[in-house]
């Protein structure tokens, strides 16, 4: 039995990826800053916390990192963790620099120090490529980042790469486009759109409030896209993947779309504030999953129209 070690496991892609791994029959453990005090909703929601051993891990802290790893000592780790949102990232760019950097950083270190053959998946982001001139990014694209989050995750990204080299680390960077769930938390313009949508249908006067809806993204289903994570682990030489669908859409399509679904048209209901726009943005981003295709035999099914209907009804289930 493999042992699988998941930092940020409390989030929508460390939840679906423990159920993905606990059915292939691995030993998981997931760790947060402080697991006494977490409440890990995502696992409970998902059936499977009872089957997860929890461990309190400061990623930001290189002797709590190793004491953990030394602990478990696992086959595989997958870090997750990390300040999540592009938008809290202009708020608190120490934190998320921190966070994900940093703690990126001390996980890499203490493989090293360690010197056994764990291999590790690191979660960068296709936030990291910036505006593209409306051509689907690739491996090969160049970092443009233009946002804290995004140039915390280049940095990581560039960390990873760089012990991989340095010390032959089986150690690599999936760099995954927007991908959704019914786990996502409000703050998240998805999540936030489907449910003001599912509250409006049910009788709520209320009004959606927006920044820019003429932004393009590729969204994915986050189920499928942590399926990814595992697939690089079992290959035979560590490399960095693009991630996506290889679809883009305006916000006002996914918009569009979520009110379809509940039967309304968004344009009665939704009310563009400059005030929510944020310093700097990315007008289009796409990306390219051929390489994915082809080496890890991984192609995304659900596009953005079945990842909205599926939001839709959870959400519906749910309340």
């Amino acid at each position: 039995m493999k042992t699988a070690l998941i930092s940020g496991i409390s989030g929508q892609d460390g939840a679906y990826l423990a159920q993905l791994l606990l059915n292939r029959g691995y030993a998981v453990c997931g760790t947060s800053r402080d697991a006494q005090i977490s409440k890990f909703a995502n696992l409970h929601r998902l059936g499977i916390y009872d089957k997860i051993k929890l461990a309190s891990m400061a990623l930001n802290d290189f002797r709590s990192v190793l004491q953990v790893l030394a602990k478990i000592q696992p086959d595989e780790i997958y870090n997750l963790a990390g300040q999540s949102s592009v938008g809290l990232s202009f708020e608190q760019p120490v934190e998320t620099l921190e966070s994900i950097a940093t703690g990126t950083l001390n996980l890499l270190e203490a493989i090293r120090f360690m010197g056994v053959p764990i291999k590790s998946y690191h979660a960068s982001s296709g936030e990291c490529f910036g505006n593209t001139n409306n051509l689907p990014a690739d491996e090969n694209t160049p970092f443009h980042p233009r946002s804290p989050y995004a140039v915390a995750k280049a940095t990581a990204f560039w960390q990873v790469a760089n012990y991989r080299e340095a010390y032959n680390l089986f150690a690599c960077s999936g760099v995954l486009y927007n991908h959704e769930s019914p786990l996502r938390p409000e703050r998240f313009v998805t999540q936030k759109i489907v449910s003001a949508a599912c509250r409006i249908a049910k009788g709520s006067k209320e009004k959606l409030y927006l920044g820019n809806v003429d932004v393009f993204r590729d969204w994915g289903w986050a189920p499928e896209y942590v399926e990814s994570m595992y697939l690089m682990l079992q290959q035979d030489e560590p490399m960095d993947y693009v991630i996506a669908t290889g679809e883009t859409y305006s916000l006002a399509d996914f918009v569009t779309k979520t009110f379809e679904c509940v039967g309304l048209d968004w344009q009665n209901h939704v009310v563009t504030d400059a005030n929510l726009y944020r310093p700097t943005d990315i007008a289009w981003g796409g990306g390219n999953p051929m390489l994915a295709k082809e080496r890890l035999g991984w192609k995304a099914k659900f596009k953005m129209p079945e990842v909205v209907r599926m939001m839709v009804d959870a959400q519906f289930n749910i309340s």
